[in-house]
């Protein structure tokens, strides 16, 4: 059987999982049985009867959480690049008005051929390192003069 130091190693991990793993492995190793290990880190007896048999054969390095995978992203990364040129380019219309969700949808659509929802846009924002917050639009007839008398005008709480 290998044996390592645990606790050190314990102590030099910061996630939280392999900590458990680590743990478990250490109180196995101290000749608890398996269901004692399970009732006291609290996590189901297969659990620990996986990570003592992965340790086992692999050792620690085989307690290593492996990399999640998923769905492929549906836009490819030059896809990503020219949709946030897009927005940063058209942040503010020409004509008024800010760009909103539903304008990122149409885009998307006419340029790719792909359908997303509202939410999927502010997460494609969120991984383009997008902030969807904006200051108020102004109105493309404003007048700033007109603004300026409107605040000498005087009001009955004025002292």
């Amino acid at each position: 059987m290998m044996t390592s130091d645990f606790p050190k190693l314990i102590r030099e991990t910061s996630d939280a999982r392999m900590r458990t793993r680590l743990l478990a492995i250490s109180h196995f190793v101290d000749g608890k049985s398996r269901t004692q290990i399970a009732k006291y880190l609290k996590v189901s007896r297969t659990s620990v009867n996986n990570w003592v048999v992965t340790y086992l054969k692999n050792g620690v390095e085989g307690l290593v959480e492996k990399q999640h995978t998923g769905r492929p992203p549906r836009l490819t990364e030059d896809q990503l690049s020219q949709l946030k040129l897009y927005i940063t380019s058209n942040a503010i219309k020409p004509e008024g008005g800010r760009l909103q969700g539903t304008d990122i949808i149409e885009f998307i659509h006419e340029e790719f051929g792909l359908s997303y929802s509202l939410s999927g846009i502010y997460k494609i924002l969120r991984k383009l390192d997008l902030v969807w917050i904006t200051t108020r639009s102004k109105h493309p007839k404003q007048s700033v003069e007109a603004q300026e008398a409107f605040k000498k005008i005087p009001n009955r709480n004025d002292p």
